[in-house]
């Protein structure tokens, strides 16, 4: 099996998106909270901030689409490992058309585009989990076994194990990749039982964070030349107690980043960017 993938963490462009007015009226959500769209803009663009002035990505943003109400959530659109690029089918009928101006993007930065065109595949980005190994892929309301085949053919040197989701919208809604090696899990006993399927599944030993809140559990690790292990996660102000956990990473630049308003329209911190590692052209 492949080793942990070279430059782990490290990326150099962000593709993102605006919010639409329509979000906060029409957006997809399990639960019927109100959403406050001035704040949800204002939480975007700090997002989009720290990306761009905090950690020098050259971020590449796209305009919102009225029709689209969930697009600034790209990550469902597209899965970029190295320098391919699956153009996904998302699960949602609703947000299928999600997927043209990130392909566009990403056409631009010359990626390999791979689509995803089969009719029985789902697969949204919020299922997947790179752990720089290999793939997990949650099988969920959203994501599908065919979608599952279709990113294990486009991403070879990788293996590919699917979980059960059996709770929550996707994988990622309750665990992401602190850093190399390292899994942060929500300690609710669907989070733990995918973990522990994940730990069964894989011939790599991983070690774990758990976090008491589920969504806490969602953040982005980075690994950048000027900064060292950097991690983006939940504010002291939505989960407290999961806050102070990330405070045990002593060697982690750790950025509290809120997602008040969007997480009302079941949206996490790693759903709101692609992140792209590009080699300079020589």
């Amino acid at each position: 099996m492949a080793g942990l993938m070279a430059g782990f963490g490290h990326y150099t462009h962000a593709v993102v998106r605006g919010i639409p007015v329509s979000l906060a009226k029409e957006a997809l959500r399990s639960s019927q909270t109100e959403v406050d769209l001035a704040k949800a803009v204002k939480e975007q663009e700090a997002y989009v901030e720290v990306l761009r002035t905090r950690l020098g990505l050259e971020v590449v943003e796209l305009p919102a689409d009225e029709s689209l109400p969930d697009c600034v959530f790209v990550e469902d659109a597209a899965v970029v490992c190295g320098d391919t690029a699956l153009i996904t089918r998302p699960g949602a009928e609703s947000r299928r058309g999600e997927t043209e101006a990130m392909k566009g993007a990403l056409k631009d930065l010359n990626l390999n585009i791979v689509e995803m065109t089969d009719e029985n595949a789902t697969l949204d980005g919020g299922d997947v989990l790179f752990t720089g190994r290999e793939f997990f892929v949650g099988l969920s309301k959203r994501t599908n076994q065919r979608g599952a085949e279709i990113l294990a053919d486009a991403f070879k040197d990788y293996a590919v194990s699917t979980v059960p989701v059996l709770e929550g919208l996707h994988l990622k809604s309750f665990c992401s990749m602190g850093g190399p090696g390292l899994i942060v899990i929500g300690s609710s006993e669907p989070a733990q039982k995918a973990l522990k399927i994940m730990q069964q599944m894989s011939d790599h030993r991983y070690d774990k964070l758990t976090v008491p809140d589920d969504l806490a559990a969602n953040c982005i690790y980075m690994n950048l030349p000027s900064k060292g292990h950097v991690l983006l996660h939940c504010t002291a102000e939505e989960f407290p107690e999961s806050a102070k956990v990330f405070e045990k990473l002593k060697d982690h630049m750790l950025i509290p980043t809120s997602n008040l308003e969007k997480v009302k329209v079941d949206g996490a911190l790693t759903c709101c960017s692609v992140l792209i590692n590009k080699k300079a052209n020589i």
